[in-house]
């Protein structure tokens, strides 16, 4: 992508923008204590690019957003594999008057969960998340909006005492990224448009990425890294 692309907020495809952010990442090449994480799953096909030019190992780390009632793709909180569950402040004034103990979100997070569990029997088959103590993590995702998946994905990285933690993403609202520079050790974006919408008008390829795609890039990325090494 040219700069000017970068300017304006629009990349090709996931593959380029996860190409472009690379460009941006070199310090972390062949970090011994490094690792790609990616939120699946519009998150993995713009990790692998990262993994591949770093020299870096690749997996997920699986978060699922938690709907407003009348709004489900407006996001209130998200639920972490870790079993952490995070609250977005702002939809917290927005809505009020909710408690995580009514029956719609007691049931919201019951059927998060199942689906965690789900990705990661398939993802992972049977692996569990890799031992983060001490790790440099660059945790990548396709883009932010209200942030409170990949919000809840760091805070979750935090208890687990990872060593650095540096935030990876092509685009999202300047507001979220203030809020998620404040919590990470380092952001990288590639681009801040004004006004933002949704990360999908940012992509002119903005297809859902399957379930057996995440697996494959995974497959492919592990299967790459000893002949990167």
């Amino acid at each position: 992508m040219n700069a000017a692309g970068v300017r304006n907020g629009i990349f090709r495809d996931r593959t380029e923008a996860g190409r472009e952010l690379a460009t941006r990442l070199g310090v972390y090449r062949n970090d011994p204590s490094g690792l790609v994480l990616a939120l699946p799953r519009g998150g993995v096909p713009v990790a692998y690019e990262v993994s591949l030019a770093l020299n870096l190992p690749l997996d997920v780390f699986i978060t699922r957003k938690l709907g407003a009632p009348e709004d489900p793709e407006y996001a209130i909180g998200a639920v972490a594999e870790t079993g952490s569950i995070y609250m977005n402040p702002v939809a917290l004034r927005i809505l009020g008057g909710f408690s995580l103990s009514d029956q719609f979100y007691s049931d919201a997070i019951c059927a998060k969960r199942e689906e965690i569990a789900r990705r990661q029997a398939l993802y992972r088959g049977g692996r569990p998340l890799p031992d983060l103590k001490n790790r440099t993590v660059l945790l990548v995702d396709d883009g932010v909006a209200t942030g409170a998946t990949f919000l809840a994905s760091v805070e979750a990285l935090r208890n687990l005492q990872v060593r650095r933690l540096v935030a990876a993403l092509p685009v999202g609202p300047r507001d979220t990224l203030g809020e998620i520079g404040k919590q990470v050790d380092k952001l990288i974006v590639l681009a801040t448009p004004e006004p933002f919408y949704a990360v999908g008008n940012h992509y002119l390829d903005f297809r859902q990425v399957s379930d057996d795609e995440v697996v494959r890039y995974l497959e492919q990325a592990a299967a790459a890294l000893p002949r990167r090494h």
